[in-house]
């Protein structure tokens, strides 16, 4: 699937460039097609230290402990390995699609733990979560509902 990325705020659109962009409001011309926006490990089946600090772990919950009925809970952690948050390396920000529509973005500092928890209104679909490390780039997971 082509990716689109907004060269105001880095925004990824899956498919098509949209005629504004979600995060930032920018006009469909700042999108460029980019082939490598989202890294991917060399070997899926045998993860790198690298790929298991930045690969997101998604764990769905299909009961919400907070809302209760209508709500599953999606709890993101970046890596299996947890991404290191320090001044010089850290998560900016992490992006959350529904069905590949943009839902939310987390921005992050080195102040803060890369987790985070989605209280979402589905019932079913595919969750995508992008995560992108100032230094390593963007690095991407899925689950379904």
């Amino acid at each position: 699937m082509d990716t689109y990325i907004c060269k105001v705020c880095g925004y990824v659109s899956f498919g098509s460039a949209p005629e504004k962009c979600p995060v930032c409001g920018a006009p469909k011309q700042a999108f460029n097609l980019t082939a490598d926006a989202i890294h991917k490990p060399a070997d899926p089946s045998n993860l790198a230290e690298g790929d298991r600090k930045h690969i997101p772990v998604i764990e769905i919950r299909k009961q919400c402990g907070i809302v209760g009925s209508g709500c599953i809970d999606a709890i993101v952690k970046i890596g299996s390995i947890i991404h290191v948050m320090e001044s010089k390396h850290y998560i900016m920000y992490i992006d959350a699609y529904l069905d590949n529509n943009f839902i939310a973005r987390y921005h992050m500092t080195p102040s803060v733990n890369p987790i985070l928890s989605l209280h979402l209104k589905a019932s079913a679909g595919k969750l995508l979560v992008l995560e992108n490390c100032n230094i390593h780039g963007r690095w991407m997971s899925e689950a379904v509902i």
